[in-house]
């Protein structure tokens, strides 16, 4: 698929967003991609996760992970195609942890999938889980990368749309200052 052709499925699924959004990272954007959005409508989600792990197709992949929440469906899809077991990492006191007697071992090559990326943060997290269980990435695959290629892993990066997308620090916000009511997606709470 072309990036066209997903960006149209972005557009038709409501996962490109316009507002004033406080990101996960703690910075605002105007634009919010709802990855979940795509997930709703499982002809998609399989078609897209599909499409990345095509492009993984060549690697040994022995295991797929993602971050809750963002890349737990995604993590199963991809899997799917892969045909291999997948697991989702997810935050116990503010640390990335397996739980749910998830397992990790030693020596696999695991491929971290995540629905959107904009600092890199989560997906860290989890390479550094995977390292301390001695299992090595076998890649990053995301659906948006925000930051147009900016953000490295250490390890091969694959995303079916990279474009930056400006994000700001709360205090050097434009959105701000213009007075917009910020949303914390997900939840659809006004801020302030």
């Amino acid at each position: 698929m072309t990036e066209n052709e997903i960006l149209a499925v972005f557009e038709k699924t409501g996962v490109v967003q316009k507002g004033h959004f406080l990101l996960t990272s703690g910075r605002h954007s105007a634009t919010y991609m709802q990855c979940a959005r795509l997930f709703e409508y499982p002809e998609y989600s399989e078609m897209l996760c599909a499409e990345l792990a095509k492009r993984f197709g060549g690697e040994a992949v022995d295991l797929v992970i993602g971050p809750a929440l963002g890349g737990i469906i995604m993590a199963y899809e991809v899997s799917r195609a892969l045909k291999t077991r997948n697991v989702f990492a997810e935050r116990l006191d503010g640390v990335m942890t397996l739980r749910r007697g998830f397992d990790v071992r030693e020596g696999q090559r695991v491929l971290v999938v995540e629905d959107v990326v904009t600092t890199g943060g989560s997906v860290r997290e989890v390479l550094r889980l995977l390292e301390d269980r001695g299992a090595r990435a076998a890649g990053v695959g995301v659906m948006v990368d925000r930051t147009a290629g900016a953000v490295e892993f250490g390890c091969r990066l694959e995303s079916l749309v990279s474009m930056e997308i400006v994000s700001y620090p709360p205090d050097e916000c434009p959105v701000c200052r213009a007075g917009a009511p910020l949303i914390k997606p997900g939840s659809r709470a006004f801020i302030r």
